[in-house]
């Protein structure tokens, strides 16, 4: 994985996020170099899952309200099936996604991640990934669907599952290097 020295990346989430989804692309971009922000609809403990069960928790570090996108160099959108089912419905977080990928910022979307891309209406046309059954809301919003480890089309970086998240962090992390960001 390449440096990503003084990159500002934004990782937005809520309760039910997968939690190898957030913590673990948020450890491997810390180690990088890279300044992390979580948000969350309200700054307050948000439940991670293992699955079906209860993981750990983490306090989001501001309200998805106070982000501006200006401050970020990239988006990551963990899944687990409540974290995107709910943000979907937040219009702040499905402008934010929008927002980014219209920019031209690089956007990571893992599991049930790329809902936010559907809702966010930024799919049509491109080639993705994501969980077995989110695949059909992808075609239905006009995506090319592939099952691979990680799809990258352009400023968009898709994986299906937490097995991916080595594949899904190198192509997010050299998708940040790429915009020129990134000092040594």
């Amino acid at each position: 994985m390449p440096a990503l020295n003084n990159s500002r990346i934004l990782i937005i989430a809520t309760d039910g996020f997968e939690q190898s989804e957030l913590f673990d692309p948020r450890e491997a971009l810390i180690e990088a170099g890279a300044k992390v922000t979580l948000a969350s609809p309200d700054v307050k403990p948000i439940q991670g899952m293992k699955h079906d069960e209860k993981g750990d928790t983490i306090t989001p570090d501001m309200p998805l309200d106070a982000v501006r996108i200006e401050g970020y160099d990239g988006l990551i959108l963990p899944g687990g099936v409540a974290n995107p089912d709910t943000l979907r419905t937040n219009a702040t977080a499905v402008s934010l996604v929008r927002a980014f990928v219209t920019t031209g910022k690089p956007v990571a979307a893992i599991c049930h991640g790329p809902w936010l891309l559907v809702e966010a209406d930024v799919v049509d046309g491109r080639t993705v990934t994501g969980w077995p059954s989110v695949r059909t809301d992808l075609r239905n919003a006009g995506a090319k669907v592939v099952d691979q480890a990680v799809a990258v089309d352009g400023n968009i970086i898709t994986s299906r599952k937490p097995d991916d998240i080595p594949a899904f962090i190198d192509a997010f992390s050299k998708a940040v290097v790429q915009t020129g960001t990134v000092t040594a």
